[in-house]
């Protein structure tokens, strides 16, 4: 009889693959063996990785579970809908075919990690750089290649992103290697960048004059994929009209709630109090200060109230957000969990373009309003992503610890649940604004749960998205608009609210089955001491079955 393979050695194989063929991501991982590389985005490579994921999922069903041990055995499951996950996006979503932004994402992603992540001296660095600047036009072309019948509004999308990744290369690369001091090595880099920056911009204008033109395909998935990614992706094996339902449940609760507190606030009109404290806001170019602030308050505050661990960690540059993510509302960037140096992490936030009118900047800072961006900092930072991927440096199992098994609902679901948790513990508790602030980020998520949903599972259209966000979550145009395009090319960013409810649900559970032993600062410690897994799996481990996952 041969032995069975032990699922450490199978995790270690996977993990080298899949770090050599995502680079991007195996840097984000805090892995730079192959931080040189840019991915091959190439048909046969697409079928070349069908062909190995397929392999290792048999390799991973021919695994003895007489073998494993208990914890084994979970790992096993989220590892097999890992991989049937990767298989079923390569053959079934196929992003790589519809969607341009795809190919901007990894292109920027690629090289911000090594210019924003001092992990290595800064001319080790710009030679990387200097290798994916010249694999660019092989990526480039291979998105060329690739894309297919896209829906109109991925290439919309793709060429605003793609504008941002080529003003990355143009100004923000050269900056940040301009204290390198080898004369050659700078004229190699300039040289790439000018033929990077041609390749770019040349993409550019193929996706304006011949791709848009044509762009007619569909943005949905359509229910069953809709389903099926849900499952995969986050092990949430529940219907679309249930979690429509949900999703409508929590929404009239929360706009109650809303409701009710502005109006104690002055006893006026719930939307016209919102209105009024969305008013109070930074000006434009303070975005950045007032979240530095906000970072030392609220790390105070954790400690003092024993909320969870704060291990020693490194130091958190807040900064504007780069170019190419300017999508993006606000980001974390935390150095990977297998990173063996301190590391320097990165709180973004997307401050208004001089070249706005002031009426679209003071649009774009009301929903920066104060109370606002104190939820903001929580998710992002404290007790939020930052502190997670501290304790998450600490986890002991690779399938756990890596973010190339990690599901997006306990990721977002943990940032999201800190800031209804920190109300919770008390903090703004004689500030009303900040609680009414920390319901309007539940309303634009629980907005996001209802779009996706009835973007992709039903016919709503994007301008019907943007009307309920603007109508049900309160939101500006500009913003409400973001929200639901993103929906179009996100579709399963309802990852936030799902997750959040799941921890909360978790939480309860464990609390009843502990009785007064219980310990809110004992229950986060254990559960992230876990790691990033399915929440089916969350439970397995701290109340021992799967339960339901939401309710």
């Amino acid at each position: 009889m041969i032995a069975s393979e032990p699922l450490p050695h199978f995790v270690d194989d996977l993990l080298g693959y899949l770090h050599e063929t995502h680079p991007t991501h195996a840097t984000l991982d805090g892995v730079h063996t192959h931080d040189d590389l840019l991915e091959d985005m190439s048909r046969h490579a697409i079928d070349s990785e069908v062909h190995a994921l397929t392999g290792y999922l048999r390799r991973l069903d021919e695994i003895s579970q007489e073998t494993l041990t208990d914890i084994e055995r979970l790992e096993h499951r989220m590892l097999r809908a890992n991989l049937q996950s990767r298989i079923f996006e390569l053959e079934d979503v196929r992003t790589w075919e519809r969607n341009p932004q795809y190919y901007s994402d990894i292109l920027a992603s690629s090289l911000a990690g090594q210019a924003l992540f001092s992990h290595a001296p800064a001319a080790e660095r710009a030679r990387r750089v200097l290798s994916k600047l010249r694999q660019t036009p092989r990526l480039l072309q291979a998105a060329r290649d690739n894309i297919k019948d896209p829906p109109g509004i991925f290439v919309k999308v793709g060429v605003e992103t793609m504008r941002g990744a080529l003003k990355f290369i143009e100004e923000d690369l050269p900056r940040a290697f301009r204290d390198v001091d080898d004369l050659h090595l700078l004229g190699d880099l300039a040289d790439a960048q000018t033929e990077a920056t041609h390749a770019v911009a040349s993409y550019i204008e193929f996706l304006e004059n011949e791709v848009a033109p044509r762009a007619r395909a569909s943005f949905r998935l359509g229910r069953e994929r809709f389903e099926q990614k849900l499952r995969l992706d986050e092990g949430l094996a529940v219907p679309v009209d249930r979690l429509l339902a949900i999703a409508t449940r929590e929404l009239h609760a929360t706009q109650e709630a809303f409701k009710s507190l502005a109006g104690r606030m002055d006893g006026g009109d719930a939307l016209e109090a919102w209105a009024r404290t969305k008013a109070e806001h930074p000006k434009p170019g303070e975005l950045v200060d007032v979240g530095r602030e906000q970072l030392d308050e609220l790390a105070t505050f954790v400690q003092r109230q024993s909320i969870i661990t704060l291990p020693a960690g490194e130091d958190i540059t807040v900064a504007p957000t780069p170019e190419f993510y300017r999508w993006s509302f606000a980001s974390m960037w935390t150095p990977g969990p297998f990173e063996t140096k301190p590391t320097r992490a990165y709180y973004y936030l997307t401050d208004v373009d001089p070249s706005w009118t002031p009426e679209r900047q003071d649009e774009h800072l009301r929903d920066y309003n104060y109370p606002t961006l104190w939820s903001i900092s929580i998710h992002e930072v404290y007790p939020g992503h930052f502190l997670h991927y501290q304790h998450l440096r600490r986890v002991e199992s690779k399938t756990r610890k890596s973010i190339m098994f990690s599901p997006a609902s306990f990721v977002e679901g943990w940032a999201h649940y800190c800031e209804q948790m920190m109300i919770e513990a008390g903090f703004g508790r004689r500030e009303y604004s900040i609680q009414l602030g920390q319901l309007a980020e539940s309303l634009i998520r629980l907005a996001r749960f209802l779009v996706c949903i009835k973007l992709h599972a039903e016919d709503m259209s994007v301008e019907q998205g943007v009307r309920l966000f603007r109508e049900e979550a309160f939101m500006e145009e500009a913003s409400a608009r973001r929200e639901a395009e993103r929906g179009t090319f996100d579709p399963t960013y309802l990852v936030y609210s799902v997750g959040k409810l799941a921890l909360l649900k978790l939480r309860q559970d464990v609390k009843q089955q502990q009785g007064k032993s219980f310990s809110l600062r004992s229950f986060h410690d254990t559960l992230l001491s876990q790691g990033t897994a399915p929440f089916w799996l969350h439970r397995q481990l701290m109340l021992g079955d799967d339960g339901d996952v939401i309710e």
